[in-house]
């Protein structure tokens, strides 16, 4: 018996500025038959996509070469959108407000970010 993964057809958004890291998120993501918008690497370009696009869950890197992607965070929690961050600061570095967030550390496996992110999304189709 073969289960569905929690996050298939699930549009899940990356916003990750290490190219390496952002093309494992996406393929592993796939991997998951989940749908991957982006990824993309800026601030402004992931407050584009989490603004205009429809979106069931989210991975962002804290750090977007020297901005920081609490924004990002804000808009998504605005439009009741779940988010992890995948980031190489310890939670005690974050902004008060963000510290109970989901957090995946780098370096991370691949299915710990996986994983996170199905932890966030409602299981709405099984009793």
């Amino acid at each position: 018996m073969s289960h569905a993964s929690p996050l298939s057809a699930k549009r899940i958004l990356v916003v990750e500025d290490e190219y390496f890291i952002a093309r494992d998120l996406e393929r592993a993501l796939r991997a998951a038959d989940a749908i991957v918008v982006g990824p993309v690497a800026t601030l402004e370009q992931g407050l584009t996509l989490a603004e205009t696009q429809a979106i069931d869950a989210a991975v962002l890197d804290v750090n977007l070469e020297g901005e920081r992607a609490f924004e990002i965070a804000d808009r998504l929690s605005a439009r009741d959108v779940p988010w992890t961050f995948l980031t190489g600061y310890d939670e005690w570095a974050l902004p008060a407000p963000y510290r109970s967030a989901s957090i995946v550390a780098k370096p991370f496996q691949v299915d710990r970010v996986i994983r996170a992110i199905g932890a966030l999304i409602p299981d709405k189709g099984r009793a």
